[in-house]
């Protein structure tokens, strides 16, 4: 049995912190995993079910943390894991694993704390990762160089030739071989016995102050009381320099390096063991300063922190190589405490408001409405300025927005530090909708102007329209829309006849004359029912007089409707007239029945519309303007206004406009010509609007003055001020100020003062000597003469001449000069002269000649020694440079560049926004360089060039693409209900140079618009006339009757609201639904019964039938019938019974306003109603409109060019002069994309580049000794060159580089000497430390493999005496990491095989030869031999390890496959053309390698016939040949054997 238990629980607790209890469950089980009774297990061993715990809150976060150890190091997979082998040869690296510890601890102190603390909040982060140990890197040396002379001029001594180190061993790499080789030499047997012994110096030691004693020139100083005032010189005090003097050791040395008595090298002159010297002080400085305030005097949490600086200053400065000084200023960043503390200002940004909405900017170059811009609307683009502002909280939170703008003055936009707003959005003018009118109605009845009012007779017909949209700016704006014509017996209300009854005989008879009762409706004049009281003094229509045929009387057709009126009024030659017809249906029996009338009885005419043709309306004239009406009290403005929402300057206006009554095509005529009770209004209220009063800022503080002036200059500098405008002003509110910007001249001091530093140096100390009692032994040391050491101090001082800190110069100015330097005392006999004075300068070139001078100084110019001028000459002349100049153009051209202000379109007097000329006529350049007869670069005004040759050049402008106009809109694609129509453009002009594009066409260069479009399918109808007579084809000629035809004109109308109207073309009217124009049926014989015409066709459900009626209009004479006046037939889909659906076309493409480009348009599609069989319903169709986007082709619009910047390059040729510009407005839609070209740049004027470089160091010679410790010297001058690494500097006068600082490359610590030692003879030493190498990657096949890089110098042995050679130092080297490294690739080559061996080496992929770097494993053979070994002529051992021969011979093999011998391999020469031997054919041995002895210019061909391959077997060709020479040998015979 054991106590399995569960993971513990979470951590429960009613407070935060260690004070939690967590639980867990505990049971007993058997060993095979089933549970039981606790009893069964040991109670001892039973494990906590509960515990303590820490209970983890939010805050916690702020109080734990993980801590991360650092990674350990990286040990292979293959130590961990006992499987794993490690590789045998290394490639990459081999995989590791590499761990570290990470523990939870309190942030405050470090504690540790349970990991399910910070685990609460963040996952414990890993413990080990992957890690890549890489592979050895074997040291990599160069090649040797070559061997040294021979270390002595006789006897045996050495030669040494030295390699220096590559790369150093890495990762446990091999370690670098011996960098040194030596051999012996001999160049000769030496005469006499070879000097054994050398005099050796060491070091100076260091420098001390000797003992106080009176010496000859401290009694002299005394003396001659000079140098009283040596302390208060400037800057003594911090120099306190003191010369003392310094001794060195000269001992004897053997060959062999031991130091034997000094009398054995008595034959040489000792040197001097003394020499004068500055005491070596370290630098001091003062005790820190007090913290300065903080830089930052207001607090803002948020914003950067300040910084306080301490200081501390020099009380000594470093002398003869002290320690430097330490840092003298100390920074830490600041915040501002404390309760007093205002709070930081804070900038923001603020904007103007926006300009108004133009749509201009987005026309394309093509657009013909450029030379129209008024009435553009839709899409735009609106811009406005930002600026910043301080923002300030004084403002009280009622102050109006105004207000506050005009508080708001503009800083720096530099202070505010968020992105600034947009200056640049699309917008949408709203575009006009005109009025949509319908169609006119039929004129109405004559009616009284006002019904109330029936006490006029006066009335009039009126015909009325309506809108069936939504205008701009309300229906005020529309055309009239109801015109009337006077008229006589106006009347309100009639009797409307709906139809009349069935024609019922008088007397009860059942034919003969009768009458037909009206069923009649109360109408008003727009045709509406209305009650039948209103009727009343009405006419009521009579009954209508009708006759209902007998069985022999003539049988009519009814009356058919009265046409259309065929004129809407009646003039002098025109009136109004109706027609209706009717037919014979059967005519009467010979006797006793009524006849039929005659043709002019069938057809009746009427008058219509005979009112004259005077059409009269009322005109509108548009609405003045706003006016104040006076007689509205103040109050109700003030009401109306607030609740508009407009300010309380606002009010309520007038607006009023003309009204004329209109006579149509004559004009105007008095207004009781029309009805005035439909006059328009004249005068409506209107809302005056508020003014605004433009608002600018206040103007910004004057910008700085340039810090940086010229000394001497006289041009001033200006300073600027400016406000913005921030709301335009509007409605009659005050204009805007026409000043903006204000400069004045800056208040310049007429002396620049600057605040550069320089050092000031004094004028150097006497010479002082090493002291007497140093030098009283030494040969003329009664006389004060001799090698000394002189000091001065320095100071510093501004570029005014004020003073200043040193600490000043320390920090701003060049290096400090030095302050002391070596002197010479002159003894008695010593010659002084004083400096060379400078060259005198030439009058002109190559003309005359310059002199400088020197003088005697002191006694010297008494001795006759001195005034040798040979030995001492006082002048030297040299003629004058020839100099000769020439300029010569250098570098590629720039880039071309329009002129200044070249930038601005100007249409209709005003710049267009976003169409920025950038094209046209510009320069480009090229920099002018000037050389005088040596090649040196020189300033280019030698050459009389201003530095540049300029050249025109043309920046090609953009063109956008060209399509033409919008074709004629095509016909409606059905000419009934629902289709489409499409208009077009085509492409003209494709867009180049950075246009606008086109927009997406398609494979005949077209772009469409399709909108659905609605043919009325009643617009067009078919109109039949009355049947003809009836043409009867078996005459009776008693009876009239029988078979027949009758015919009628069918005809195409246009139907208009008053009726079909014209004639048009057949094809206009649907076919199918053309009536019959004849008819075949039989003509009633007397007493037959006639039928009236079938009726229309009920109904036709689906699957059913449908019927037709006709009714009697004769009845039948007796014994006669009348045949079935009802008439069915089955209902067939598609053929006589339909369904109907609902059909919907596509949305059409976005419709704009003419007058828009872009911006919100209309999309259409139209719902209608279609036939099963495809054709339209003619029934009312719905068209449904939505709102689209058309995008704006926003054009690219970018910033001005910025400045040109500085030069690139301070001299030479490849100086640049930059200037960039930014993109303001990214291109959106068909816009104009973006040039490319963001920068732009020109050549500088081209300057020599002056540098001070050093000389190369001198031999190191050790002064009056053979060997030891020694000097070594070298010089800095002045070199030019023209920067461009690829022409070798020139010395020039060290005049041309007196404006530059004394620094060689970068550094301006000046070392003109350093100790150096002089080996003695046979002594072992190590050579100058070598100049680092490349920086060189850890990489493999290219891949840097994330080890850093690292460069290496090393120092090799040189030797001179074999018999000293166990005495060298150890060679030594360094290496350090570097950055920015290169790949090397290593790789084995081989030379040609010499006999049994070759040349096999490794190369560096830069191509040069090394020793390390290859893999050992895979290095090639670079011996071979064979077995048994190759002795035959000519025969060398092949690669493959068995004898071959050598080129131009082939191999004879014996049948043990041994080479036998080598042939020469036969030539066969085949003359060509021009050989004057070319009929002789020869075979000779020829021997490739050896040239042949042709002829020069001989052109000849030859090749080789080579039987035997390199194995010495016969190749396969000569087989082929064999069995070829077989085969034509058996036809040969077999062919002679025929022939027999």
């Amino acid at each position: 049995m054991f106590y399995p238990s569960c993971p513990w629980g979470r951590c429960m607790g009613s407070e935060c912190g260690p004070g939690g209890s967590q639980s867990r469950a505990v049971w007993c089980a058997h060993s095979e995993g089933w549970t039981t009774l606790h009893t069964n297990c040991d109670q001892a061993e039973r494990p906590d079910n509960q515990q303590s715990c820490f209970r983890v809150c939010d805050w916690h976060k702020d109080l734990y943390d993980w801590q991360l150890g650092a990674w350990n190091q990286c040990f292979p997979v293959s130590m961990r894991s006992a499987g794993v082998q490690r590789p045998a040869v290394c490639t990459r690296g081999e995989e590791g694993i590499q761990t570290r510890e990470v523990g939870c601890v309190q942030k405050v102190n470090g504690e540790p704390a349970e990991d399910a603390i910070c685990e609460y909040f963040e996952p414990k982060p890993r413990l080990e990762q992957a890690c890549l140990i890489p592979c050895p890197q074997d040291c990599v040396v160069s090649e040797f160089s070559p061997w040294t002379l021979c270390s002595k001029t006789c006897g045996i001594g050495l030669q040494n030739r030295i390699r220096f180190v590559l790369a150093p061993p890495l990762f446990g790499g091999a370690a670098c071989p011996n960098l040194t080789e030596f051999q012996t030499c001999q160049p000769g047997v030496c005469e006499g016995v070879e000097s054994l012994y050398s005099l050796r110096v060491g070091p100076w030691g260091l420098c001390s102050i000797p003992l106080k004693t009176k010496d000859p020139e401290t009694r002299e100083l005394i003396k001659k009381k000079r140098n009283r005032n040596r302390q208060n010189r400037p800057g003594g005090k911090f120099w306190d320099l003191q010369v003392g003097y310094q001794t060195r050791e000269v001992v004897c040395v053997h060959k062999n390096g031991n130091v034997d008595a000094l009398s054995l090298c008595s034959k040489e002159t000792l040197p001097v063991t003394f020499q004068a010297c500055v005491m070596v002080k370290d630098c001091e400085v003062t005790e820190w300063s007090e913290w300065s305030d903080c830089s930052k005097d207001c607090y803002d949490s948020n914003g950067p922190k300040g910084e306080r600086t301490r200081t501390r200053k020099v009380s000594q400065f470093p002398i003869a190589g002290g320690e430097d000084c330490p840092e003298l200023e100390e920074k830490e960043p600041c915040s501002p405490q404390g309760d007093t503390v205002p709070p930081c200002i804070v900038y923001s940004w603020k904007t103007t408001e926006w300009t108004e909405c133009r749509v201009d900017v987005l026309l394309s170059q093509q657009d013909r409405r450029r030379g129209n811009q008024t009435g553009l609307c839709g899409g735009g683009t609106q811009t406005r300025e930002a600026y910043c502002v301080q923002a300030t909280t004084d403002n009280p939170p009622n102050l109006s927005s105004l207000r506050s703008k005009e508080a708001s003055r503009p800083v720096d936009s530099a202070l505010c530090l968020g992105i600034p707003p947009n200056t640049t959005q699309l917008c949408h003018i709203s575009c006009p909708v005109e009025c949509e009118l319908s169609s006119w109605s039929a004129w109405g009845p004559c009616t009284f102007e006002i019904c109330e009012d029936q006490v006029a007779k006066k009335g009039f017909k009126l015909r009325k329209r309506k809108i069936i949209n939504e205008p701009t700016g309300g229906t005020g704006n529309c055309p009239h829309l109801v015109e009337a014509i006077p008229c006589e017996d106006p009347s309100c209300f009639d009797w409307l006849v709906v139809k009349l009854e069935e024609c019922i005989p008088d007397n009860e008879k059942e034919c003969g004359p009768g009458t037909q009762i009206p069923q009649v409706q109360c109408v008003n004049s727009d045709g509406e029912y209305v009650e039948r009281h209103l009727c009343r003094d009405a006419i009521l229509p009579m009954p209508v007089i009708c006759e209902v045929p007998c069985p022999k009387d003539c049988a009519m057709s009814p009356w058919t409707p009265w046409t259309l009126c065929s004129h809407t009024c009646s003039g002098k030659n025109t009136e109004g007239k109706q027609t209706r017809a009717r037919s014979i249906l059967a005519y009467n029996a010979g006797e006793g029945g009524i006849q039929c009338p005659n043709a002019s009885a069938l057809q009746e005419v009427r008058s219509c519309n005979d009112h004259p043709c005077t059409v009269y309306h009322w005109q509108t004239g548009p609405w003045g303007q706003c006016i104040e009406d006076s007689s509205i009290p103040s109050g109700n403005s003030s009401s109306v206004s607030r609740a508009r929402g407009e300010d309380l300057s606002c009010s309520v206006g007038m607006q009023t406009r003309k009204v004329i009554c209109v006579r149509v095509n004559v004009g105007q005529v008095p207004p009781k010509k029309c009805p005035e009770s439909l006059r328009p209004d004249t005068v409506r209220p209107c809302l005056l609007p508020c003014k605004r009063d433009c608002v600018v800022t206040p103007y910004s503080e004057w910008s700085p003055c340039p810090s940086a002036c010229r000394a001497g200059g006289n041009n001033k500098k200006k300073q600027y001020r400016k406000r913005i405008i921030i709301q335009l002003p509007a409605n009659g509110g005050l204009d805007c100020p026409e000043i903006l910007s204000q400069e004045r001249d800056c208040d310049a001091p007429s002396v620049c003062q600057g605040f550069r530093y320089l050092w000031k140096t004094h004028k150097w100390r006497r010479c002082q000597l090493v002291p007497w009692s140093v030098r009283q032994d030494s040969p003329g040391a009664q006389e004060t003469c001799g090698p000394g050491l002189q000091v001065r101090a320095v100071s510093c001082r501004k570029q005014d001449g004020g003073q200043a800190d040193v600490e000043a110069c320390l920090k701003f100015a060049s290096s400090m000069p030095p302050l002391t330097q070596l002197c010479q005392l002159p003894c008695q006999e010593d010659c002084q002269l004083s400096s060379w004075s400078r060259f005198s300068s030439c009058t002109a070139d190559c003309v005359g000649v310059r002199i400088r001078k020197r003088m005697l100084v002191g006694k010297s110019k008494k001795r006759d020694q001195c005034r040798n001028t040979q030995m001492y000459p006082l002048s030297e002349t040299q003629y004058c440079p020839c100099n000769k100049y020439n300029a010569q153009p250098v570098g590629n051209w720039s880039d071309c560049i329009l002129p200044e202000g070249g930038r601005m379109e100007v249409q209709l007097g005003m710049k267009v926004q976003g169409d920025i000329k950038e094209c046209g006529q510009g320069y480009r350049y090229q920099a002018m360089v000037c050389y005088n007869q040596d090649n040196r670069v020189v300033e280019a005004s030698r050459c009389n060039s201003h530095g540049y040759i300029e050249e025109a050049c043309i920046i090609a402008c953009p063109s956008d693409c060209k399509l033409s106009e919008w074709s004629n809109w095509s016909r409606c694609s059905k000419s009934c209900g629902s289709g489409v129509k499409v208009r077009s453009k085509w492409l003209r002009e494709k867009p180049y140079n950075g246009g606008r594009p086109c927009p997406k066409l398609d494979h005949v260069n077209q772009v469409y618009e399709v909108v659905p479009c609605l043919s009325d399918c009643g617009q067009y109808v078919w109109v039949a006339e009355p049947w003809s007579v009836w043409k009867v084809s078996n005459v009776d000629l008693k009876d009239n009757c029988g078979e027949g035809v009758q015919t009628r004109k069918v005809r195409c109308m246009l139907n208009t609201i008053d009726g079909p109207s014209e004639q048009v073309e057949d094809y206009l009217c649907d076919p199918e639904e053309m009536p019959l124009g004849a008819r075949n049926s039989r003509l009633p014989c007397p007493e037959d019964c006639v039928l009236s015409d079938w009726g229309a066709w009920s109904p036709c459900p689906l699957n059913s039938t449908r019927v037709r009626a006709a009714y009697s209009l004769r009845q039948p004479g007796q014994e006669k019938e009348c045949p079935p006046t009802k008439e069915t037939e089955p209902c067939k889909l598609n053929s006589n019974c339909f369904h109907y659906s609902y059909n919907i076309t596509d949305w059409s493409t976005c419709q704009l306003s003419n007058r828009a480009v872009c911006g919100n348009g209309i999309k259409t599609r139209i719902l209608d109603c279609v036939r099963s069989d495809g054709k339209s319903v003619d029934l009312k169709k719905w068209q449904m409109n939505a709102s689209c986007v058309v995008e704006c082709p926003v054009n690219c619009q970018l910033s001005d060019w910025s400045a040109w910047s500085e030069c690139s390059h301070t001299c030479g040729l490849a100086g640049k002069l930059l200037r960039t510009r930014t993109v303001i407005q990214a291109p959106q839609g068909d816009g104009r994309p973006c040039p490319p070209q963001m920068e732009q740049w020109k050549p500088c004027m081209v300057k020599p580049c002056y540098r001070w470089r050093y000389s190369a160091w001198s031999e190191c010679k050790s002064e009056g000794a053979r060997c030891g410790e020694g000097l070594r010297f070298r010089n800095v001058s002045c070199f030019v060159s023209d920067g461009s690494g690829l022409q070798e500097s020139s010395l020039v006068d060290d005049e041309l580089c007196g404006d530059l600082e004394p620094s060689v490359d970068g550094d301006t610590r000046i070392i003109l000497q350093e100790a150096c030692t002089v080996p003695c003879p046979g002594e072992c030493y190590l050579t100058d430390w070598t100049i680092w190498s490349p920086c060189q990657f850890s990489c493999v096949r290219g891949d840097d493999l994330g080890f850093g890089s690292v460069q290496v110098r090393s120092r090799a042995v040189m030797a001179q005496d074999p018999e000293n050679l166990l005495q060298c130092p150890e060679q030594e080297l360094e290496a350090r990491p570097c950055t920015d490294g290169q790949c090397f690739e290593y790789k084995w080559q081989t030379g040609p095989w010499r006999s049994s061996s070759r040349q096999v080496w490794c190369e560096r992929s830069d191509g040069l030869n090394v020793t390390g770097g290859c893999l050992t494993s895979a290095e090639p053979m670079a011996d071979r031999s064979c077995d048994p070994p190759c002795t035959k002529p000519r025969s060398l051992c092949t690669e493959a390890g068995v004898c071959g021969c050598e080129e131009g011979y082939t191999e004879v093999m014996t049948s043990d496959d041994l080479l036998d011998q080598c042939t020469v391999i036969p030539v066969l020469e085949i003359p060509t053309a021009g050989d004057n031997k070319a009929d002789v054919k020869t075979i000779r041995a020829f021997n490739p390698t050896q040239p042949a002895a042709n002829a020069p210019g001989r052109v000849g061909r030859t090749w080789f016939l080579q039987p035997f391959g390199p194995d010495g077997k016969l190749k396969t060709w000569v087989y082929g040949v064999a069995a070829g020479a077989f085969v034509l040998l058996i036809f040969i015979i077999s062919m002679t054997f025929l022939a027999w």
